[in-house]
């Protein structure tokens, strides 16, 4: 009677860990998505908006006023092929897909396929059917950007 090879015997230990890994599917993933949040939907962010920003809670109404007249001017925020929206990130030019992601800490953020307050999100600070108020979670964007305002343009 032959003895198994090396080789079956390696397969013999190796291909039920391999089936294992695949039935866990997902949920070793490290782009996992993140859960939407309840309550806030991407229609609310897609439409033309005015944009101003600010550093100190007292410059937040002249700094709507300032967002309010960039309506010439609107930053558009479109529908993205995969239920999320076309934006901008900190630092690029390019427009992305985002998506609302809920934390676990009941906070909203808009930001990449991660868990949710990853570096590179936003957090979604307020948002009303025509003012959204957002910052970015990374501290140094933060402090470069500040508090943006998104004024909805009629």
């Amino acid at each position: 009677m032959k003895r198994p090879g090396l080789a079956a015997r390696a397969c013999a230990v190796a291909l039920p860990l391999v089936l294992a890994a695949c039935s866990l599917g997902d949920s070793l993933s490290p782009t996992a998505r993140a859960p939407s949040p309840t309550g806030v939907s991407r229609d609310a962010l897609v439409g033309s908006w005015g944009i101003a920003s600010f550093h100190t809670d007292k410059d937040r109404k002249r700094t709507e006023a300032q967002a309010k007249a960039q309506c010439s001017q609107p930053y558009k925020i479109v529908r993205g092929p995969n239920d999320g929206v076309m934006m901008h990130v900190a630092d690029d030019a390019k427009l992305y897909e985002l998506r609302l992601k809920a934390g676990p800490d009941g906070r909203t953020y808009v930001g990449f396929e991660s868990p949710a307050g990853d570096p590179q999100d936003r957090e979604l600070l307020s948002i009303t059917p025509n003012v959204l108020t957002m910052r970015f979670v990374d501290p140094d964007a933060h402090r470069r950007y500040g508090t943006f305002v998104f004024v909805r343009c009629s």
